[in-house]
């Protein structure tokens, strides 16, 4: 049976389908010896190669992970690079994280090699909550935390409104439905302060808790039944 090139990318783990389109479009994907064109059909008796690396025709054990990312790692799965989520948790091939997390924020991160529930997370159009707590520089005055929940310019347009609510002198937490790169460090950035930290601690219902940093943990049959309800993927 043959399926689309981007479909079976992801149902073999190796990244959602959105991630999939990019590197065929970047001619990093080639099939039987050659360049693979979006929409090529494939099977399983095709030869695969995502970036030089061969990939399995075998659907592997699906994986849901929640990990707790320390500052300095990086959101990657280049094997190339240094400082990665791959090389930090020696994670085998097929699983990659859902969504970014830059380097000098921590905090919860799904591991996972399911693309079709990772495009439904992540995408702009299902504007799924993801929740950080946040320490600046100074002393954040109220009228700033009202700015960022009404929504300010950066970039070139204007964030989304979004859920801001003050539990410091100099900390705040923000739920946000969008995931522009650096949000919210560009908002700080443009009402004068500094991010001295940023941690996310939810994503939909995923929460961080208390998993150490630097660990991770197998989502629960509860969650990840909650999850895909909420992605839509279940009825």
């Amino acid at each position: 049976m043959e399926t689309r090139l981007n479909k079976f990318l992801s149902e073999r783990g190796v990244c959602s389908r959105r991630k999939a389109d990019a590197l065929i479009e970047a001619g990093k994907v080639r099939v039987n010896g050659k360049v693979a064109p979006l929409g090529l059909l494939v099977s399983e008796n095709d030869k695969i190669l995502v970036e030089g690396r061969a990939v399995t025709t075998r659907r592997p054990p699906e994986v849901y992970l929640a990990f707790h990312k320390p500052v300095g790692i990086m959101t990657s799965v280049d094997p190339r690079a240094r400082d990665t989520i791959r090389s930090y948790l020696n994670l085998e091939e097929h699983i990659f994280p859902v969504g970014r997390l830059d380097v000098a924020s921590s905090g919860l991160l799904i591991l996972t090699n399911d693309g079709d529930l990772a495009e439904r997370i992540t995408h702009p159009r299902f504007a799924h909550e993801k929740e950080y707590v946040v320490t600046v520089d100074r002393p954040i005055r109220q009228d700033d935390i009202c700015t960022m929940a009404e929504g300010m310019m950066i970039l070139g347009s204007r964030t989304k409104k979004a859920d801001v609510k003050k539990i410091g002198e100099n900390r705040f937490v923000m739920i946000l439905t969008e995931g522009r790169n650096r949000q919210i460090r560009r908002m700080c950035e443009a009402l004068g302060y500094e991010v001295k930290a940023l941690r996310r601690t939810r994503v939909m219902n995923i929460e961080l808790g208390d998993l150490p940093s630097g660990k991770t943990r197998s989502l629960t049959q509860k969650e990840l039944k909650e999850l895909r309800k909420l992605t839509g993927l279940t009825a």
